[in-house]
């Protein structure tokens, strides 16, 4: 199924929740409404013509200085069956950073969700272990934001000097083995 038809299918589904269809280079995109997120990947999940069995990407965006929405969610989806694809987006709020987890969907959700809110800040409601996953966990702020000083925080992440012992520590460690 083309990109384009499998857009119509959602638009007929859940027409209220469609906000737009856009098409650029043969890639289609349609950006939903946050709030029905899970019913709506459950449904391109479930649906047989559809069949979209793998998350192949889940990432955020930062659209700093957009009004009244600065975030978005995006979802590639796959239907290994029918090797078609589609790009779901969903907007957020800076004011809510939120939107639901489709973990119970996909359960490959659950890094790239950690990712997203580790780089972003966006909370995955109903994530089974939301915690960061590159960032140590008392880091201050989210580095993919656009707002994020370029030179990181002001002040020396107090855990650096852990970081510098357990590197020297395995060093001579492998030196020795």
């Amino acid at each position: 199924m083309e990109p384009l038809e499998i857009a119509q299918k959602i638009k007929e589904r859940f027409p209220e929740e469609v906000k737009d269809i856009r098409e650029f280079r043969g890639q289609v995109s349609v950006t939903v409404k946050r709030e029905r997120i899970v019913e709506i990947c459950r449904w391109l999940h479930d649906e047989p013509e559809l069949d979209f069995d793998m998350l192949k990407d889940l990432c955020g965006v930062d659209y700093l200085g957009k009004k009244p929405i600065r975030f978005e969610v995006v979802y590639t989806l796959y239907s290994m069956n029918h090797h078609h694809m589609i790009r779901l987006k969903a907007e957020v709020p800076e004011e809510d950073p939120e939107i639901d987890s489709v973990i119970e969907v996909w359960r490959g959700a659950d890094w790239h969700e950690r990712e997203c809110y580790d780089m972003f800040g966006i909370k995955f409601r109903g994530h089974p272990d939301l915690r960061r996953i590159l960032l140590p966990e008392d880091w201050e702020g989210h580095p993919l934001r656009k707002d994020y000083p370029e030179k990181g925080p002001e002040k020396e992440w107090k855990g650096f000097q852990d970081v510098l012992d357990t590197a020297r520590r395995l060093q001579e460690y492998v030196w020795k083995g």
